[in-house]
């Protein structure tokens, strides 16, 4: 069976618990064709950079899974079926990641450096060279 990364994105509209149910019912559809899906990740509600069918947000869904190709044409023949599905886009790989996404980690946003100001501009004077002076009107 093939490795699949799977990504649907879902309406403003809808709950995440019916998110979650439309999950369900793909790993049923997968299941059904001899697939199985082996890691779902929730991302969460987040802002689309453009409007997708008069959407501004979307629920966004990871799926990792291991099916035969028919299975996975099935699901996706159901997604285009679906009306709360905006997008979705399966990449086939060749090995699944094992623990969470790089979505789901942790990122550490004190890197250090942004203390001192920005060592290409010349320390912390904002980027001037020399002294400021004053603006004449």
């Amino acid at each position: 069976m093939a490795l699949y990364e799977h990504i649907f994105l879902a309406r403003q509209d809808v709950s995440q618990q019916q998110v979650e149910e439309l999950t369900a019912a793909l790993t049923e559809v997968l299941a059904n064709g001899g697939g199985k899906v082996t890691k779902n990740e929730y991302w969460g509600l987040k802002g689309l950079s453009y409007r997708i069918r008069k959407n501004r947000k979307a629920h966004y869904t990871l799926l990792n899974i291991e099916a035969a190709p028919q299975a996975v044409a099935e699901m996706e023949r159901q997604m285009r079926i679906n009306e709360d599905i905006l997008r979705f886009m399966t990449v086939r790989v060749d090995e699944l990641e094992e623990g969470p996404s790089a979505m789901m980690q942790k990122r550490d946003r004190d890197d250090g450096d942004r203390a001192g100001g920005r060592p290409d501009r010349g320390g912390d004077r904002g980027g001037f060279g020399g002294e400021r002076r004053p603006r004449r009107f």
